[in-house]
Formats: C-alpha cells, structure tokens, sequence
C-alpha cells in the first residue's frame, strides 16, 4: 500500500481551505498553519480526515517557527511532498506618498520573507528523504503580471515570487523539486466580496468585477500536485473570464 501523500498549506481561510479540502478529499495528509488558530481548526473540521489532519498555529515569518513547522510534520508524516505558500497579506490602497515603511515591509515579509523560508526548509527535506524531491506551489496573482491602482506593496512583492519560483525551479532540477506560480484572478472568497460593489479603476472609476468558484482553485491545486515529478506547469493563471485583466479591460 503507498503511503499517503502530505501537503503543507500556509494560509486559515479562503484558498488555502479549499485547497485543503480538495488535497484531503484526494487522499493527501494536509498540515495546516496560520497565525489565526481558531480558522485552522474551522478549516481541519471540513477536511476529510481529522487523523490525516495536522494543525500547527504560528507565523511563517518566524524562522525558528517555520524550522519546527517541518519537523513535526516529517515527525507525523514522515515526509513532505507538496508546500503550498498561500499565507499573504495587502496594505491599504493609499497614494505611495501616504504609505508607511512599517505597511510596505509587513507586506515584504509575509508575503516574500515567509514564502522564501518555507521554501527552504522544504528544500532542505526534499533533497534527503526518499525517493528524493517534492514540490512548491507559490500563489502569485494577476498583480504578479499587472498591477492594481495603489499597490505598490502587494504588486512589488508578488514580482518577487516569480523570482523566487523560477529560481525554485532551476536550482531544483537536479533534486526532483518543482515549482509553480499560481496567478488566481478574483476567486469568490469573503476577500473579494467587495468586487460586486465596485473596485478601483486605473482611470478613477470604481467598477463591479466578476468572480467565479474559489472550488476550481482547490482543484487546479490538487491537478498540480499530483502531477509526476518530471512534469512541472511553471506558472498557472486561473481567472474568472471577465477579468480586466487581457487588453484594456
């Protein structure tokens, strides 16, 4: 019997739950963490096992959390085959003048500071355990490629995740460890609610924009994931169709 595969997903909410839910229901172990304790366990309980569940609050921008992170999955598990760096944050959409330091380096942090030391330990597991190698997913955005009016923080650190996934990818080669930027536009979350109401044009308006089911998000993650490891997707957009995202909107 193959044992069952394990997947490490930083993020309580939104896509980081459906993709947990997507990985359980396929068979996967699924290790959970997040600053929020209270949404891990909300999330673990909407898995599909609870003994193949295991929940670990904390901050990935901590190092020596991030270290114990992957030792007491590998301690549970017994190996890691997928890291899901999901956890992200945004700073409020001011004018660059009005920005705080302490807003643009919380932004950096969490969502390039965090991601590069999960990759890390990732690494260090998937080049020693056997059958060697594993694989990242990094979420990007459609702001990795276009930005938003007023985001200079989120969009100057989703750029970087393209940096840190295509370097994943060429220093993994020889180690079986790939890696894949997931560009997600608008999936519908309790974060996106407010795009029915209207959101920030670059020419001033404040437009409505369409979403789609944050379900087919979980499950390109699952189709990603179980791919073989001479087979990598380097980067993956999945958008809902509407989005001024191709052209001029």
């Amino acid at each position: 019997m193959l044992m069952a595969k394990t997947a490490i997903i930083t993020g309580s909410s939104c896509i980081g739950r459906e993709s947990a839910i997507a990985l359980s229901k396929a068979g996967w172990n699924v290790v959970l963490t997040a600053r929020r304790a209270d949404a891990l366990k909300e999330t673990s309980l909407l898995c599909e096992s609870l003994e193949n569940c295991l929940v670990l609050p904390g901050d990935v921008t901590d190092e020596e959390f991030v270290k114990r992170l992957f030792n007491e999955t590998v301690v549970k598990f017994g190996r890691v085959d997928l890291l899901f760096n999901n956890a992200g944050v945004n700073a409020p959409a001011i004018p660059l003048e009005e920005l705080s330091l302490e807003a643009f380096q919380n932004v950096i942090s969490v969502n390039l500071v965090g991601p590069f030391l999960c990759a890390r330990e990732a690494v260090k597991i998937f080049k020693n355990q056997t059958p060697v190698g594993g694989r990242i997913i990094n979420n990007g955005s459609l702001s990795a490629h276009t930005p938003r009016p007023m985001s200079t923080p989120y969009t100057a650190s989703k750029h970087a995740i393209t940096g840190l996934s295509k370097c994943l990818n060429l220093d993994g080669r020889a180690f079986d460890i790939t890696c894949t930027q997931i560009d997600i536009g608008n999936a519908a979350t309790s974060l996106t609610a407010r795009m029915e109401k209207g959101v920030l044009q670059p020419d001033g308006r404040r437009m409505p924009e369409s979403t789609f089911d944050v379900t087919h998000v979980g499950s390109a993650v699952v189709h990603i994931a179980s791919l073989p490891p001479d087979v990598v997707v380097p980067q993956f957009t999945i958008m809902t169709a509407k989005a001024p995202f191709a052209g001029r909107g």
